[in-house]
């Protein structure tokens, strides 16, 4: 019993230590989850605060904006961009009136969405799966075609109106740039994208001043993603571009044009060439161009001349041809100046009193120049023999030049060189424009300063070539380069004049008359007579470079640079052609000098320089005779009164000549014509004109190129005499039957270099 209840006892201890450590173990599991607890509880806290953090100020900003973009709409206004013109007030760029059609998908119900897209693809020649993609969208605004013309704008509303749809669809307000003159200054002026932004020319390099600054409307949307109806909209107006006016004069470019294409076809210049005419007192560009050139309204569209093989290259060869197309050439590309440059050395010699105009045997051509171990040729096959200055000019001799180099000397050139602006880009406003290649000067050894003296082996664009003769002829004064002569803000109609900017005195005055009085004598009695026109007086230089051996390909650079008046000089011209290989040669004098004439007795005439001729004086010979009016009489009274003036008759007539009268006639009256010469006379009913073929009449005499004309049922307007150097119809152009061909003959000269 004792045992068994000390069994019990123990039992009983037993157990009640079992019940306080099963206590204990709870207590313990509980505490261990409440600091668990606790834990998750900070941690997550943490996490939160964290976040909160993260969202409030990394990206508060951007959260925002995008509620900001939730919760409006925002319709961008596009501004105006400014327009181009001339400097007579001709729109040479402007945007034309267009529309862009736009969707607002989430407008468009959901049973009509295919019917849209279908109408849309349809009227405006577009793939249907895309334009269901974009009618689809859960988007406010997608673009289905911009820059469309108003026949289908009006074709669209049509089928509008046909299928009861009046939201959701927007006709939207647009320009499109357009180029009334087309392929004109089109390498100066360049071109607009799609988007209306500049991606050549003019249109690139001012695009800040063109384009403007975009407007907008901001309303509010609900959570349905549709505006809101009579909620507060933000409008900020937008402001357009500014206009610009250049300084080109549209008249001036079309004569160079009109001349410049010329010259190129007649010439098979295979590399093409370009023009630009100056006013050396402000730098004014007065026209600009380069030839081939393209259309401004189709600038992928490849020209005449690449059209040719146009198809035949790879897509990449196709983007770098459509690139070369559409360089300025006369900013874009280097050249060797040639002898051109020799008018720049004279210039410094006679600056630094190294000779004078007149020095009798100052310098002597045997036919080359040895300098270190090579002889550098004259251009002449005859040795010029000893020379003065003018003479050497006038000669374009090598050797003379060489000499003088070699006695100002490398360091004093290159003072000279900078200072004219030839060691910099001219920072004329055109686009792409390039800089000149010349040897450091440490680099100048004896080769190197005979042929720089003579304007070979380094590279200037022509338009710092033109603007350094042009500051020989303005007193010695250079002259910033000018091509854009206002802007016009077109909401304030406010005009800032770009300002004429004289750079530096390079010479002085007094040198400056000189090197006009040698470039006088160099087309009065030199190389560059064929550029002389009667009754001005005119300055000028022939240039001829040729190739180096490493470049044979490009061939020979012909070039011609004028001035005129001489006196108190208003235009310089330079003309540079490359690669000619017509059966006139490759000659500055002979190619070049011809086509400078031409372009000179236009344009000096247009600017009012005055002429030393006599205005009532008949450049045509003493038989020439002025063609009468004879419209409203009959075809036969016509024919007699024509005849009995010396002319013979060409007749279009349907009918009876004794009862039909005149409509027209061919020349106009008031020309003057050589006894003989033909009139064109259209009856009534019989006024389409016929065209014939202009020959060729260069290297002809008068009688010859008289002949050849009078064959064809055309008329010639002789001026000068000797051969036929120029004409003013391109041989093989088209031209209507009693067409008067103006035709000038000069002497045969061989120094034409």
């Amino acid at each position: 019993m004792k045992n068994q209840k000390k069994v019990k006892e123990d039992t009983s201890n037993h157990k009640v230590v079992k019940i306080k450590t099963g206590f204990e173990s709870k207590n313990l599991v509980y505490t261990n989850k409440l600091r668990i607890l606790l834990t998750i509880t900070v941690l997550i806290f943490t996490v939160l605060v964290v976040r909160i953090g993260f969202i409030q100020f990394v990206q508060g900003n951007f959260l925002k904006e995008k509620a900001y973009q939730q919760q409006t709409i925002n319709q961008i206004i596009s501004p105006k961009r400014g327009n181009i013109y001339d400097s007579t007030g001709k729109a040479l760029a402007i945007g034309a009136q267009v529309d862009t059609i736009t969707i607002n998908p989430t407008k468009i119900k959901k049973e009509d969405k295919e019917k849209i897209a279908k109408g849309l693809a349809e009227i405006f020649e577009l793939d249907y799966e895309e334009t269901l993609q974009k009618v689809s969208n859960d988007t406010q605004v997608e673009t289905i075609i911009k820059k469309v013309e108003q026949e289908k704008v009006e074709k669209l509303k049509q089928w509008m109106k046909e299928n009861k749809v009046s939201v959701g669809i927007n006709i939207d307000e647009d320009t499109k740039r357009y180029y009334p003159y087309g392929s004109v200054a089109s390498n100066v002026i360049g071109f607009c994208g799609n988007d209306n932004q500049g991606l050549s020319g003019i249109e690139a390099k001012w695009e800040s001043v063109l384009t403007g600054t975009p407007g907008k409307i901001v309303s509010s949307k609900g959570s349905d993603q549709r505006e809101i109806p009579n909620a507060e909209e933000t409008y900020i107006s937008a402001e357009n571009g500014s206009d610009l006016t250049l300084t080109i004069d549209l008249n001036i470019q079309s004569i160079v044009e009109k001349y410049l294409k010329q010259a190129v076809d007649e010439n098979q210049c295979t590399r093409g060439g370009n023009v630009i005419a100056m006013n050396p007192k402000t730098g004014d560009i007065l026209a600009m161009a380069s030839y081939p050139d393209y259309d401004l309204n189709a600038p992928y569209t490849p020209n005449s001349t690449l059209a040719k093989t146009y198809d035949s290259l790879s897509s990449e060869e196709k983007s770098i041809a459509l690139s070369k197309m559409w360089i300025n050439k006369s900013v874009g590309q280097t050249y060797e100046p040639g002898s051109t440059f020799k008018v720049i050395t004279a210039s410094v010699a006679l600056e630094e009193n190294i000779t004078s105009t007149d020095k009798a045997d100052d310098f002597y051509c045997k036919g080359y120049e040895e300098v270190a171990d090579y002889k550098i040729k004259c251009w002449a096959d005859n040795p010029h023999g000893v020379q003065s200055l003018r003479k050497a000019l006038c000669n374009s001799c090598n050797p003379a030049f060489m000499q003088l180099g070699k006695r100002i000397g490398a360091s004093t050139l290159y003072k000279y060189y900078n200072a004219f602006g030839l060691f910099n880009s001219t920072n004329s406003g055109l686009y792409g424009e390039q800089s000149s290649i010349f040897y450091n000067l440490d680099k100048v050894a004896d080769v190197e300063l005979a042929t720089m003296s003579f304007g070979q082996r380094f590279n200037v664009t022509p338009l710092q070539m033109i603007t350094a003769i042009s500051c020989v002829a303005n007193d010695g004064i250079l002259m910033k380069p000018r091509i854009v002569k206002e802007i016009t803000n077109t909401d304030t109609n406010t005009v800032t004049e770009v300002p004429v900017t004289q750079v530096r005195q390079v010479i002085s005055k007094q040198t400056s008359e000189k090197a006009r009085s040698l470039m006088e004598s160099v087309v009065t009695s030199g190389s560059g007579r064929h550029a002389a026109v009667s009754g001005y007086s005119i300055g000028g230089k022939t240039g001829t470079s040729e190739p180096t051996e490493a470049n044979a390909q490009e061939g020979y650079v012909a070039s011609y640079v004028a001035i005129s008046p001489v006196e108190d000089t208003q235009l310089t011209l330079l003309l540079t052609l490359y690669d000619p290989k017509g059966k006139n040669g490759h000659q500055g004098g002979q190619v070049a000098g011809p086509v400078v004439s031409q372009m000179l007795s236009e344009i000096l005439p247009y600017l009012g320089v005055p002429s030393d001729e006599d205005a009532s004086s008949n450049k045509n010979p003493s038989n020439a005779i002025v063609v009468p009016d004879i419209k409203n009489k009959t075809v036969a009274e016509a024919e007699k009164i024509l005849k009995n003036s010396g002319f013979n008759t060409k007749i279009y007539v349907n009918g009876d000549p004794n009862t039909i009268l005149v409509t027209d006639q061919t020349p106009k009256p008031g020309n003057s014509l050589l006894k003989g010469s033909v009139i064109v006379i259209y009856g009534e009913g019989s006024n389409v004109s016929t065209s014939v073929t202009v020959p060729d009449l260069k290297g002809m005499n008068a009688s010859e190129a008289i002949s050849a004309l009078k064959s064809k049922n055309l008329n010639i307007n002789i001026e000068g005499s000797g051969i036929v150097t120029s004409q003013d119809y391109t041989t093989g152009e088209q031209v209507p039957e009693g067409t008067i061909i103006k035709a000038t003959l000069k002497q045969t000269l061989t120094q034409v270099h």
